[in-house]
């Protein structure tokens, strides 16, 4: 296959929180590069996953959910996904199909019609969880949505995909590649992710401990590794990492919740979390978990900037 006919370009996903954007992300990628959980506002990086394939290479750019910021950190969320839509070369909207289209989505896609210039493919996400007379309905809502904000052509493109079963995730990738630009691979073959490991170590933490908690609690937690670092003394047959991370939380009643009753919950995390990250270092791993409070951190500038947002 001649360079020229092979495609290779940036796609963000965008929507509004847990619209099925990580885990989509993770489908086409085929490997967990993205955090997902029930709980809104799970993604606060933009990571990328990469996609290879004998025509195209997809870099999936993976925002935080576009939402109306309330907290200093939600408009840093809003303004990073602003900025992503920028540089890349088409946008995939995630509208779940077993919610209809609300405030939020016309939010979203307000803000996409300023970039009436590159295309947009509306991804409906989660057609397991609904029959099909009712997909094909939403699939008739979003169209009409696509109508209203850009006129008479709409979307580039409606495809319905349901990440957790596999239907349509091929069909989705194809879609995506017919929109990117002729190009060489951008990343060696076998890459699957440029996040730095210690992003994607902190983000395994966080998802382990969002785990079956209270609501209030994923806006108030992030988690920052204070070091990898192998342990001294080990042989090269039996090699260990020493992985230190801080979860830090605004409420000594948040903290509370994270720790659990005589310290069970923070170990159940510990195991759950180490697991994911021994699989992504390729190695056994000691993980030491702290949690610290920084009071209300989403509101003060300093301290975002410390917490890396």
């Amino acid at each position: 296959m001649s360079t020229q006919q092979y495609r290779a370009g940036f796609i963000s996903l965008v929507g509004r929180p847990n619209a099925g954007k990580s885990t989509l992300t993770n489908a086409l990628v085929g490997h967990k590069v993205a955090i997902t959980s029930a709980k809104p506002q799970t993604t606060r990086h933009t990571i990328r996953g990469i996609v290879h394939r004998e025509d195209a290479q997809l870099i999936l750019v993976d925002t935080p959910g576009l939402h109306r910021p309330r907290t200093l950190l939600g408009q840093r969320l809003n303004d990073l996904v602003a900025d992503t839509l920028a540089e890349v070369d088409a946008i995939g909207f995630c509208l779940p199909a077993n919610e209809q289209v609300g405030p939020g989505d016309r939010f979203i896609s307000a803000q996409l019609a300023r970039l009436q210039r590159k295309p947009i493919i509306a991804v409906v996400t989660k057609a397991d969880l609904v029959s099909k007379e009712a997909l094909a309905r939403q699939l008739l809502s979003v169209t009409e949505l696509g109508r209203e904000v850009l006129g008479a052509d709409g979307w580039a493109d409606v495809v319905p995909v349901s990440a957790v079963d596999g239907y349509q995730v091929s069909t989705v990738a194809d879609v995506f590649a017919s929109h990117m630009p002729e190009s060489p691979p951008l990343y060696p073959d076998g890459e699957l992710t440029d996040e730095p490991e210690a992003v994607m170590v902190a983000e395994l933490v966080r998802e382990a401990a969002l785990e079956g908690v209270r609501d209030e609690l994923p806006h108030s937690l992030a988690v920052v590794v204070e070091e990898i670092v192998p342990r001294e003394g080990r042989s090269d047959d039996n090699p260990l990492l020493d992985v230190r991370v801080n979860l830090y939380v605004e409420r000594p009643s948040q903290k509370a919740i994270i720790i659990g009753k005589g310290g069970a919950r923070l170990r159940e995390v510990g195991t759950t979390a180490r697991k994911g990250i021994e699989a992504l270092l390729g190695t056994r791993v000691y993980l030491d978990l702290h949690v610290k409070i920084a009071k209300d951190w989403q509101r003060d500038p300093r301290q975002l900037v410390k917490l890396g947002f």
